[in-house]
């Protein structure tokens, strides 16, 4: 905000409130002065020995294991070529394969993943499509609110994990024309033969 010159009108008002106006009782005045920094107790010489005892305040070691933010299916990771990796995204290449997990549930379609995969992965595929379906609408007379989509948050995992992630290049959501939110890309490892 810039600072201007008062005119000669805007003083004059100005004169009128600071004169008509009254100032504070002197408990209110009291309240509104800054709070003074209490002192602190004195405490055990053996308590203030803790805080090292256990290393709060002290740094970080950096030699230590650090931990990363998890994956998500969404990232960009840079193990595929990023020309193929790009035509994958906008929807430009054809899955060799497809399959439907909806209506299964974790049991029934963990196994039918886990054999798809490897039998595309055996086959020579390199993308292939696994449709999840984006989850059921929440309820609104629902009490308890729910999450949407396990398979959805399921399969990601399952593909990571062993023995599919010997397979499994890179997971990516599918694009719109391929089921969008509610399906993934797979692209496959090369197999030795190919």
């Amino acid at each position: 905000m810039s600072r201007r010159k008062l005119r000669p009108e805007e003083k004059e008002l100005w004169q009128k409130v600071t004169h008509s106006a009254t100032p504070l009782p002197q408990a209110l005045r009291r309240a509104a002065e800054p709070v003074k920094p209490t002192v602190r107790p004195k405490v055990e010489p053996e308590l203030m020995d803790l805080p090292k005892a256990f290393g709060i305040g002290a740094k970080a070691n950096s030699t230590g294991p650090s931990v990363s933010k998890p994956q998500t299916a969404s990232q960009p990771k840079p193990i595929m070529d990023t020309k193929i990796y790009g035509k994958m995204r906008r929807g430009r290449l054809a899955p060799e394969g497809r399959i439907d997990l909806h209506g299964m549930t974790l049991d029934q379609a963990h196994p039918a993943l886990t054999r798809f995969i490897l039998t595309s992965y055996s086959r020579g595929f390199r993308l292939v499509l696994v449709i999840t379906g984006k989850g059921q609408r929440d309820d609104p007379h629902d009490p308890i609110p729910r999450q949407r989509g396990v398979l959805k948050r399921q399969v990601p995992m399952w593909l990571r994990m062993a023995p599919l992630n010997t397979a499994v290049m890179d997971v990516s959501e599918a694009h719109i024309r391929h089921g969008g939110g509610g399906a993934y890309y797979v692209y496959l490892r090369r197999t030795a033969r190919s």
